[in-house]
């Protein structure tokens, strides 16, 4: 039942892909985790030091997007089973990751007032925690079935 693994990172695949194409072509759009969230990439607009600054970090953090991306089209197209599920375990890994790097920061500066809409961390964190569930999901279903 490797196929459900694989369904599961297509699924992530595809919504991460949106992602990607926000960031690199359309960072103000209102929706999709878009640059738009934060009120400073509003000010780092006005100076062009710090409007060049920070498009390299937004296309930096897309750059590395694609890469894990990429790794995961690969493990979609040729992995075998043993592989199939080591990247799924590694893809709930790396997105935990985020609840101890990036959401401490997020919270913080959404109880600043520095996102837009406010409580938006806790969407974001909801829609993190809903990607971990698929996989951990997907594999369960992979280890009973």
């Amino acid at each position: 039942m490797v196929i459900i693994l694989k369904i599961s990172i297509l699924i992530f695949l595809f919504m991460e892909l949106s992602n990607i194409l926000i960031l690199y072509f359309k960072p103000n759009f209102k929706y999709g985790n878009s640059m738009n969230t934060f009120k400073q990439w509003y000010a780092a607009q006005n100076r062009e030091s710090d409007r060049l600054f920070v498009q390299y970090l937004v296309n930096w953090v897309a750059n590395c997007k694609l890469i894990f991306l990429a790794l995961l089209v690969v493990v979609v197209l040729f992995g075998n089973e043993i592989i199939t599920v080591c990247a799924v375990i590694a893809t709930i890994v790396s997105i935990g990751i985020y609840f101890v790097s990036l959401h401490p920061i997020i919270k913080k500066l959404d109880e600043m007032g520095e996102i837009q809409p406010k409580g938006y961390s806790k969407t974001l964190a909801l829609t993190i925690g809903a990607f971990m569930v698929m996989f951990s999901g997907a594999l369960v279903l992979y280890f009973v079935l």
